[in-house]
């Protein structure tokens, strides 16, 4: 049964290794929480070792950059890896295990918000096209700018009558945004369209196991008893724990903010009683507090 908490002090001896995501929890994409910056400090002083796990489409290094703008010292983590960096070192290293002749690469990106020209550097031996029909596989970082899922409704028949790979780099279906009072969609949303469809999707980030292995890869002798992961998106975070084999803890006031408009204990109750999520949390927080 999940147990809610008041913060993250109530259960902070019971761990040494915390997996932290980042959007809903440690920062709003633009300022970090004040109060997950003092957790942060005080996980720090107790000697926690502390990884970040972000379903990001950035390369690992344009996350770190970004930690100090946000309010965060990037040496206070073992460990940031995006889902973003794992489909990049797939592309860059493997992508011939996924069929022959994948040359020509339909690009979805944001240009103006995201590091969407930036993630094809050193993906060199690409052509990056902007027709679809003359793609072998597809690249999903981010939603085109000003765009609704509707919208790709016909660049994903095209693909699927081609039998294109999506390479889904946000596995993501929502997001918070500030100033922002609704949740926008990510390419998950389109990727899990695009399977619905019938179409092919690699996803190698939350909830996927893949991502925990190697963002722990620097820990040795990790204990999994003793990890922990906090998120707020029941979908990947929790999803994702309960994967690795770990304990999790939701953020009530993230994604599912609508879920606890009521309070906790209803919110926890309306989770419990849906056949939508088979994943429950350990713990239930409103915050990443401590």
């Amino acid at each position: 049964m999940t147990k809610i908490i008041n913060n993250i002090s109530e259960i902070i001896d019971s761990y040494d290794t915390f997996i932290l995501d980042q959007w809903g929890v440690m920062h709003d994409g633009k300022k970090g929480y004040e109060c997950a910056i003092k957790s942060i400090n005080t996980l720090i002083q107790k000697n926690k070792k502390l990884i970040i796990i972000s379903n990001s489409s950035r390369r690992k290094i344009n996350s770190v950059n970004k930690l100090k703008d946000l309010g965060f010292n990037k040496n206070h983590f073992v460990e940031v890896m995006t889902s973003g960096e794992m489909i990049w070192q797939e592309l860059f290293c493997a992508i011939d295990s996924y069929g022959k002749g994948l040359k020509n690469c339909f690009h979805i990106y944001n240009s103006s918000k995201e590091d969407g020209l930036d993630f094809r550097m050193g993906l060199n031996k690409f052509n990056f096209v902007s027709n679809i029909s003359e793609a072998n596989f597809i690249l999903a970082c981010t939603p085109f700018e000003k765009t609704e899922p509707i919208d790709y409704i016909p660049i994903l028949k095209k693909a699927l009558d081609l039998n294109l790979i999506m390479f889904c780099a946000n596995p993501d279906y929502v997001t918070i945004e500030k100033n922002n009072s609704s949740n926008v969609f990510c390419m998950g949303t389109i990727a899990d369209l695009y399977i619905n469809m019938g179409g092919h999707v690699t996803i190698l980030g939350k909830p996927n196991k893949e991502i925990y292995i190697e963002s722990t890869k620097k820990i040795s002798k990790l204990n999994l008893s003793r990890t922990i992961a906090i998120g707020d998106s029941l979908d990947h975070d929790i999803l994702g724990a309960n994967n690795f084999e770990i304990d999790s803890v939701l953020i009530s006031s993230g994604i599912h903010k609508e879920l606890f408009k009521e309070g906790l204990q209803i919110g926890l109750s309306n989770i419990e009683k849906s056949n939508k999520w088979e994943s429950k949390p350990t713990f239930l927080c409103s915050n990443f507090s401590t």
